[in-house]
Order: C-alpha cells, then structure tokens, then sequence
C-alpha cells in the first residue's frame, strides 16, 4: 500500500510562487510515474504535470508550461511542483498521483493507482 501526502498549499498574491511537495510511503517511488492534478469548485479534475519514473522526462499542462516545474527525489521518495508566475485560474485543490505501471496516457487520472488528499492553493488577484 502506497500513501502519497501533500503539502506546501497556501494563499499567495497573483505573480506569486509556492512550491508543493509530496511524500510517498512505500517501496515503489523509485519505479512510478508521478502526477499533479488539480481541481476547482464546480470543475472536473484536471492534468497539471507529470514525470517519468527516472525523472529524466517530464509534461505538462499547456495552461501552466513554462511557469511549473515538476521534480522527482527517489531519495526522498518526494516529488515536488514549483509553481512561479501564479494566476487567479490557478486556484484549485492539488493532488499527487503515483502511477505503478508506467501508463502512457500520463494526462489521464485514470492511469494513476494512488492519490494523496490534495492541498489548497488559493491565488488573488
């Protein structure tokens, strides 16, 4: 059993940073893909980034590419989603995913196995 545990959330100004981590429990990190995910009041749950088992490869959201860094520490069984250049649509529950099979449809939450409780990040404008 895997246990994924968000934190770093918080209220930030429009143009601010925050740097989320997730920690994960459990022998298999160093072999899973890791997700972020986010989601607003009243919207569906959506794809933010995403990183290879090996780190080496990473993908993101057209909405957030070139302003969010996602990062993988297998020795700190930890992966990390630096958010730069924050904007008011950026507001939403964030979640980590773990995926232990190595899916291809990295954008999918259904290709994930494991989900952390999510952390906020409110950004005003």
């Amino acid at each position: 059993q895997v246990q994924l545990v968000e934190s770093g959330g918080g209220l930030v100004q429009a143009g601010g940073s925050l740097r989320l981590s997730c920690v994960a429990s459990g022998r298999t990190f160093r072999v899973a893909a890791l997700g972020w995910f986010r989601q607003a009041p009243g919207k569906e749950r959506e794809f933010v980034a995403a990183v290879s088992a090996s780190g080496f490869s990473t993908y993101y959201a057209d909405s957030v590419e070139g302003r969010f860094t996602i990062s993988k520490d297998n020795a700190r069984n930890t992966v990390y989603l630096q958010m730069n250049s924050l904007k008011p649509e950026d507001t939403a529950v964030y979640y980590c995913a773990l995926d232990t099979a190595l899916r291809i449809a990295v954008r999918s939450p259904t290709s994930y196995d494991y989900w952390g409780q999510g952390t906020q990040v409110t950004v005003s404008s």
